[in-house]
């Protein structure tokens, strides 16, 4: 009898996978190309391999193809090679300049901020800014802040960044106006190779996420003297673009709710990698630093809507955000954004 109850559970497994497996091969298969900077086994890649699980029950196989250089999946996808592609909003403002402006320079001090704005934009009735002709966002998720990292930690604002030597990369015009801003000497860079520069000192400044702290050992460039200024740079995402004709009608309103529900998870393991790095690294600016600050970044901000690179409707969402946090601050007043 005890046999007879196993092989007769054993064939209900079976039966199950054979069902699932039936089941999907009827479904249509379409290619996801995810960024991920360690490849097919990084967390990005994984986190989205769970995805696949999920989109099963809206009618999609999701095969993923991983990339550990962004911008080859961002060419294949323009190519028609992927039909959804997993990026940072640096490359997908190609795609959409409304989500592509949400990492704009200064406009999202905290996290609570952007909660507030991935909450807002993952509701229904944002849908049409989630869409831009063929293409649909399908998901935001928070990469976590970028930060300054610098060599001298007397380099605690603005106005020490003049003179200094500063990565940046050729993808992101933001670093070039910010060094301009700031009165910075730029030195081309790039995501390989920036951390190599400033730990060995061929830069005084360059900017990364904490996630960066222990992999890409940037606590080399920091442990004689140097820091992390304690002030966000930008909040950073990894957005997920869709072929709207290649997915079911409403698919993009589902996974963007889906994505959305993950919000807590990811800032809980933001916050828990910030922690990696010794409270003796940080450097927290005075008031006058952090009006300084405030200051560049607004011109800088300001600067790149002119210039058609950020969204001026998303950098006004992002204004009334922030004032909802702090309503007596001057540009609620002033609205320049």
């Amino acid at each position: 009898m005890k046999d007879l109850r196993r092989f007769t559970g054993l064939f209900a497994l079976l039966f199950l996978l054979v069902s699932s497996t039936q089941a999907s091969a009827n479904l249509p298969v379409r290619t996801f190309c995810v960024w991920d900077p360690i490849g097919a086994n990084g967390p990005l890649t994984s986190l989205m391999k769970d995805m696949t699980v999920k989109v099963l029950q809206w009618g999609v196989e999701l095969k993923i193809r991983a990339y550990t250089d962004e911008n080859i999946a961002s060419n294949d996808f323009k190519a028609g090679q992927c039909d959804a592609v997993a990026m940072t909003e640096i490359s997908s403002r190609t795609f959409n300049s409304f989500t592509g402006s949400i990492g704009a320079v200064g406009a999202l001090p905290s996290l609570k901020e952007l909660k507030t704005v991935l909450q807002v934009l993952a509701q229904p009735k944002a849908e049409k800014h989630m869409i831009n002709g063929d293409f649909e966002v399908a998901g935001i998720l928070p990469v976590g802040p970028i930060y300054t990292f610098v060599r001298d930690r007397s380099i605690n604002s603005f106005d020490k960044f003049k003179g200094k030597k500063m990565a940046t990369f050729s993808i992101d015009p933001m670093q070039l106006v910010m060094a301009q801003q700031a009165g910075a000497s730029p030195v081309g860079s790039s995501l390989s190779r920036f951390a190599g520069q400033f730990n060995n000192g061929a830069v005084d400044i360059a900017f990364a996420p904490a996630t960066a702290y222990l992999p890409m050992e940037l606590y080399k460039g920091v442990e004689a003297g140097g820091g992390v200024i304690k002030r966000p740079l930008l909040q950073a995402t990894l957005q997920i673009i869709i072929r709207r004709d290649q997915f079911p009608e409403g698919f993009g309103q589902k996974a963007r709710t889906m994505f959305a529900s993950k919000l807590d998870d990811a800032f809980e393991f933001i916050t828990k990698v910030e922690s990696d790095i010794p409270n003796e690294h940080w450097v927290v600016a005075d008031a006058k630093a952090s009006e300084s600050m405030d200051e560049v970044f607004r011109a800088s901000r300001i600067k790149l809507r002119d210039d058609g690179l950020y969204n001026g409707k998303t950098l006004t969402l992002m204004r009334k955000v922030r004032c909802k946090f702090n309503p007596s601050n001057a540009e609620c007043v002033e609205q320049t954004e």
